[in-house]
């Protein structure tokens, strides 16, 4: 049978190419980022001179690194001048109130992209070659700017968590969000019920950033800080409900049943253990993005991983939780799994 033919993909030596070249694209987003081209193609009139200018840059280099942003899809050009696309007009020009910007700037940390180095040492180990444990390492200043700055990737599946968390719950209730970070899921479940109080739990420079979105968002009376490890700390209760939000994927599966224990223990009789996970198929290669999110773990953790919904309903099982249901958001690579103290 000739490649090509039923039954066989054809040959295609383009996949190696794009990626072996596909540091380029990581770099020349961030480096747009940061010279804030997207801004100045939003403000017109787009001609290389004008971007150049308003981004300090040569004429030279903004000229290339606008035509490969075009290239790849990011940016239009028509004669001379760029355009946005609507996708780079909503997520990446920061007059969008949509603006993803510092979210591509934080996933292209330095910190993140230096696991990648020494890729074939990695696997061998099997962890990551981070100093410690890598990027959960105590009080790691990465969280700081993970809070600050991922919120516009984090903030559209705040509603639909709280939607799924408050499910046949009404009136008063006491919720802990663990690895609180920038609060948003713990604020949206006092925003959809106004008797509900939340206690944000991560490290203290952590919470400050939640603190003020809680202000933000009005609710700052009934959020209350526990700073700390969630590993360490003692979380009072009994609560309602606790959230796990983009929190377990960064650890083995005894110390994620071991926290679950923990959590169980804090909650009221039929409270309600939620995370917020990366979930990929059975067959671990599909969809895409949840799937794949294993390699950050692989590069950035001692011993994270990207679990798939039956290895969590196995670890919720163990802990004593029952119910155990995945919700997944629409439109996202993220899964809402959810049981029952």
């Amino acid at each position: 049978m000739q490649n090509g033919q039923s039954g066989q993909a054809p040959l295609n030596p383009g996949l190696v190419f794009d990626m072996v070249q596909a540091v380029q694209k990581t770099a020349a987003l961030k480096a747009a980022i940061d010279l804030d081209i997207f801004r100045a193609v939003g403000h017109g009139p787009g001609d290389v001179a004008s971007i150049a200018k308003h981004a300090q840059a040569s004429e030279r280099g903004t000229r290339i690194l606008c035509d490969f942003l075009v290239i790849n899809g990011v940016l239009a050009k028509e004669g001379n001048c760029y355009k946005h696309t609507p996708s780079s007009a909503a997520f990446l020009d920061p007059a969008s109130p949509a603006c993803m910007a510092s979210v591509a700037h934080f996933m292209a940390r330095p910190e993140l992209i230096t696991g990648l180095t020494g890729l074939a040492d990695v696997v061998r180990a099997g962890r990551t070659h981070l100093p410690g444990e890598g990027t959960v390492e105590p009080d790691n200043p990465l969280w700081v700017e993970f809070a600050e700055k991922m919120a516009p990737m984090m903030g559209p599946m705040a509603g639909p968590l709280g939607a799924v968390v408050l499910e046949g719950h009404a009136g008063p209730m006491h919720v802990l969000d663990i690895a609180a970070g920038h609060g948003l899921f713990g604020i949206e479940i006092a925003k959809q019920n106004k008797e509900a109080r939340v206690t944000g739990l991560d490290w203290a420079p952590v919470l400050r950033v939640a603190l003020k979105n809680a202000e933000k968002a009005g609710v700052q009376d009934r959020y209350n800080m526990l700073p700390g490890s969630a590993f360490e700390v003692d979380f009072g209760g009994p609560y309602d409900a606790v959230l796990l939000t983009n929190f377990l994927h960064h650890f083995d599966k005894p110390t994620c049943v071991g926290l679950l224990k923990k959590v169980r223990s804090s909650l009221k009789p039929g409270g309600r253990a939620a995370t917020l996970e990366f979930v990929p198929n059975e067959d671990r290669v599909s969809p895409p993005m949840p799937a794949a999110f294993a390699m950050t773990m692989l590069t950035t953790t001692a011993s994270g991983d990207a679990y798939t919904f039956s290895e969590l309903n196995s670890m919720y099982d163990e802990a004593g939780f029952t119910g155990v249901k995945g919700h997944p958001i629409p439109m996202s690579p993220h899964t809402i799994v959810m049981g029952n103290a």
